[in-house]
């Protein structure tokens, strides 16, 4: 009985390391459910957001930084969705310098701070309306390796899937095929 308590108390706190976890200062609970979209359209003011997304522009200015970030939908640990839907898009500034060779378009960033209006710049020829962000927190997430870019589910490995499974055998794990062409007859 003592062995089977400790396996499974092993396996719990295995199961709960794998969790992901919100980076300490994107943690809260305390965020209004509101998209960049419905800010603006509303001219949010005063609201509690943790939003995410893609850089799409980064303006340093002589005591703040503001990002132009196109949205995206969060995971649980508050890191942007790469292939979710966007809200829209939404300005975020936050006090210093934010140098824009690290903060590089296309990067993925999570931002908490409070709705202070909205602002309106021109996206091509079309007069944009975006909900704006006092950021007290910018968090700038690492590069996604190859293998994180392929999405969620199922690119995983399931043992109970088995050789049977599209991702074992001759799928996803199997090594690439290789079609070698001899070489054409010298003449």
């Amino acid at each position: 009985m003592r062995n089977f308590l400790v396996t499974t108390a092993t396996l719990g706190a295995l199961a709960l390391a794998g969790c992901a976890s919100v980076p300490p200062q994107l943690a809260g609970q305390n965020f209004d459910a509101i998209t960049p979209q419905q800010a603006a359209q509303q001219g949010g003011h005063g609201d509690r957001v943790r939003w995410g997304g893609n850089i799409v522009s980064v303006n340093p200015e002589s005591d703040k930084t503001c990002f132009e970030i196109l949205s995206r939908a969060l995971f649980d640990d508050a890191r942007p969705r790469p292939r979710s839907q966007s809200s829209g898009r939404f300005i975020a500034c936050g006090r210093g310098f934010y140098d824009p060779e690290l903060y590089k378009k296309d990067r993925e960033i999570t931002v908490t701070g409070t709705l202070a209006g909205t602002q309106k710049h021109p996206v091509g020829g079309y007069d944009y309306t975006y909900a704006l962000v006092d950021a007290d927190n910018i968090y700038l997430w690492p590069e996604r390796r190859p293998e994180d870019q392929r999405g969620a589910w199922p690119y995983y490995y399931d043992p109970f899937w088995g050789p049977w499974g599209p991702y074992w055998g001759s799928g996803y794990w199997a090594p690439p095929v290789v079609i070698i062409r001899p070489a054409p007859p010298k003449h």
